[in-house]
């Protein structure tokens, strides 16, 4: 009888080799969710509304292309709608939100002499007896000098 020999793969041995792209794929998550870089999904409007300048002007370069759209405002002109669809025009208005925890090392505290508590009995107030004139001044209306 034929012995088959079964290597011994554990379930989890794939997860040093996906270490890096989940890595990856949260940091991705994160920057595009409180930063404006989805803003870079946009880019290939840029590329499209130069090849929409240069049918209009032939002589028109990228450089001056970007010079007109993003160093001089945002004029209005006859393709001001088409103008504010380029990345970085708007913002997005994301929030970031920025949560970390601090870990402190346990700390052992240690008392050379033993603490006693008292116990204090609670202290009531008499309403038959009237307040003592510095604590009735208080609900009095502000006097002018």
């Amino acid at each position: 009888m034929a012995r088959v020999e079964v290597s011994t793969i554990t379930q989890f041995s794939y997860l040093p080799i996906l270490k890096k792209p989940i890595a990856i794929l949260f940091l991705s998550i994160y920057l595009l969710a409180t930063t404006e870089a989805h803003q870079l999904f946009k880019l290939p409007v840029v590329f499209q509304h130069f090849v929409e300048h240069q049918q209009e002007d032939n002589n028109i370069s990228f450089l001056q292309f970007l010079d007109i759209h993003y160093l001089h405002g945002s004029p209005k002109d006859s393709d001001y709608d088409r103008d504010m669809q380029l990345p970085f025009k708007k913002s997005a208005d994301c929030v970031s939100v920025m949560v970390s925890a601090a870990v402190a090392e346990q700390m052992a505290i240690t008392l050379e002499s033993p603490v006693f508590l008292v116990k204090q009995d609670k202290i009531e107030l008499d309403h038959n007896k009237p307040l003592s004139s510095c604590l009735s001044n208080i609900w009095q209306p502000p006097k002018y000098c």
